[in-house]
């Protein structure tokens, strides 16, 4: 089954001014890059400005929480869009990684009291991420990064 993303808003949001940030894991780099750019370019043709946006890196998605945490302390940003990939594997590992990550991020919001969209891929398969990221066109996804942009902007102009 194909998803089309979050679908058309009753209205373009402007992203101008809108300072973001994308903190990203570095496991499964090929699949990352392509979230990060769907998610930058989705960005850029709303308005935001390149110099806008800040991009950091952390080993994994278990770090994601803590490190969008620190970084958007300083009250600096307007939304962050943390993203990572987790493929299942062999071991209980993928359920306790996908979960923590999870409820952590879906917390962080009231105490950093700004948008954290949810850029973290939970996939069973390695074809699974690469259709995600909109690199497998055979199964005609999209990139998911960006729905993650268009929803950092918008969720970034409302609140």
């Amino acid at each position: 089954m194909a998803v089309k993303g979050l679908g058309q808003p009753d209205k373009k949001y402007d992203g101008t001014g809108i300072k973001v940030c994308i903190v990203h894991a570095r496991w499964n780099r090929q699949v990352i890059d392509a979230l990060v750019k769907g998610a930058i370019d989705k960005m850029l043709s709303l308005g935001v400005k390149e110099e806008d946006i800040f991009v950091e890196t952390v080993p994994g998605s278990f770090e994601l929480p803590f490190a969008t945490k620190k970084l958007c302390e300083n009250g600096k940003f307007n939304v962050v869009i943390p993203i990572g990939v987790l493929i299942k594997g062999s071991t209980m590992h993928f359920e306790y990684i996908s979960d923590a990550t999870t409820q952590a991020l879906m917390r962080l919001q009231e105490s950093i009291n700004i948008p954290v969209i949810f850029g973290l891929l939970t996939c069973l398969t390695e074809e699974q991420a690469l259709a995600r990221a909109g690199l497998d066109e055979a199964k005609s996804m999209h990139n998911h990064g960006e729905d993650w942009g268009a929803a950092a902007v918008e969720m970034a102009v409302k609140f």
